[in-house]
């Protein structure tokens, strides 16, 4: 007896559902160099090097990955992942990504201006009001090096967009302002030791005078911070539940966490320090050597510096912006919003040569005045423990070095990574 037509389409269907796999799923699957115009001779320069500086102890261990569109070509683990406990690195280690944040939080804040609950030029103060009564701290001479200060009103408010520019004036709270963060406890990067939510502490930011007017100079500091507790106030959500419901979950980042799980603690690479000779020794436990990611108050949900991610779900991420916003079947930003970060806003502000800043990211707009490799149009940032990525649009080019060193003693493995991933580029994708 012939099976019913109905029962025949289900089961066609079925067919169909398990032999074509979701569009996302081919996202970053391994292929070869060649296959993407990339000579793996050459790019096994990288390889010989990476193991070079290992095996010289200039560094403990690293993870790098090159993706060309679309396609994953590079995924290496080289050195230790804990040095002392003889344990190698792996490809799926868990990185302090520290600064590399910043890119996440910036997405997450133009995710909802696209949804109209933010805009770029209105005021902080309307999401955090402490910030409506913010001083600016104006050196009262050059006497004592500027150290004597007075504070004044700012020439306007804070917005959306001196946030993600780095424009807002706000400071790590280094120089002459040091003593008055540290006494508010608010100084430097690392939060995760703190017992309190990300909103006590901006409020708290809120009351010590900044480095400069806003709009006025490119100062590297707590924007983002800032920024992530806008994002929080605007949704309705604490950043980590943000970013896990709408960036990780969607785009399958499953290893990034501002507290990994303690199932996965040993995936976390150990951190180690620089001396003067170059030569590596394990950081101290405390503050930003090891840290308090595994076993600390679990509170701060620092969207400047706070995540812990591998390569390939920060590969995943920074594919979804060179494609435009989407991963597969996934989008998270569109087009023009992606086009709108990674262009020039702060004009010559920022002070590198060949190089602007836009909406959470530093951007190459002239390779030669820059003196690096890459594309105009070329985006990224990096990391205090001496991690970077970038993004070629117009290679279609993704590349990521993770590391866990700070300080770092000037190791000039970083910037060799870069110009031997573009060394290995032979020919335009086929």
């Amino acid at each position: 007896m012939k099976p019913p037509l109905r029962s025949l389409r289900v089961a066609a269907l079925l067919w169909v559902a398990c032999a074509a796999p979701p569009a996302s799923a081919q996202i970053l699957e391994p292929a070869t160099p060649a296959s993407v115009g990339i000579s793996e001779a050459r790019l096994e320069r990288w390889d010989r090097l990476a193991r070079a500086y290992v095996d010289s102890s200039r560094i403990a261990g690293v993870v790098s990955l090159v993706a060309r569109d679309g396609k994953l070509v590079h995924l290496r683990a080289y050195g230790s992942l804990d040095v002392e406990e003889g344990r190698p690195m792996r490809t799926d280690a868990l990185f302090r990504i520290a600064s590399m944040t910043k890119a996440v939080t910036s997405v997450a804040a133009m995710m909802l201006v696209e949804e109209g609950r933010l805009a770029l030029d209105e005021p902080v103060s309307r999401y955090i009001p402490a910030f409506a009564a913010s001083r600016v701290a104006v050196p009262d001479s050059t006497r004592f090096g500027g150290l004597l200060f007075s504070e004044r009103a700012p020439s306007r408010e804070i917005t959306v967009r001196d946030l993600l520019t780095h424009t807002s004036g706000i400071s790590y709270g280094g120089g002459r302002l040091a003593q008055r963060y540290q006494e508010a406890g608010v100084y430097l990067w690392y939060f995760a030791d703190k017992p309190e939510p990300i909103g006590t502490t901006m409020e708290r930011l809120a009351t010590l005078p900044f480095e400069a007017h806003p709009g006025s100079a490119w100062v590297y500091g707590f924007s983002t911070d800032v920024l992530g507790r806008v994002v929080e106030v605007a949704s309705g959500l604490p950043l980590d539940r943000f970013f896990r419901e709408r960036i990780f979950e969607p785009l399958g980042m499953r290893d990034t966490h501002f507290y990994p799980p303690a199932s996965k603690a040993d995936r976390m690479a150990t951190v180690y320090s620089a001396n003067a000779a170059g030569q590596i020794h394990r950081a101290a436990d405390e503050g930003m050597g090891q840290g308090d990611y595994l076993t600390g108050p679990r509170q701060s949900f620092s969207g400047g510096a706070g995540l812990v991610s591998t390569a390939q779900d920060y590969a995943r991420f920074l594919q979804a912006l060179l494609d435009g916003g989407r991963l597969g079947d996934v989008r998270i930003l569109a087009p023009a919003t992606v086009d709108l970060m990674t262009v020039n806003h702060v004009d010559t502000l920022y002070r590198q040569p060949g190089r602007g800043f836009g909406l959470g990211f530093e951007i190459l707009e002239d390779p030669g005045a820059a003196g690096l490799y890459g594309s105009p149009g070329t985006f990224g940032w990096g990391s205090a423990y001496y991690s970077t990525y970038w993004v070629d649009p117009q290679e279609r080019l993704v590349g990521i070095f993770l590391a866990q060193l700070v300080p770092a003693g000037g190791l000039d493995l970083q910037p060799k990574f870069r110009t031997l991933v573009y060394q290995a580029i032979t020919g335009p994708v086929p």
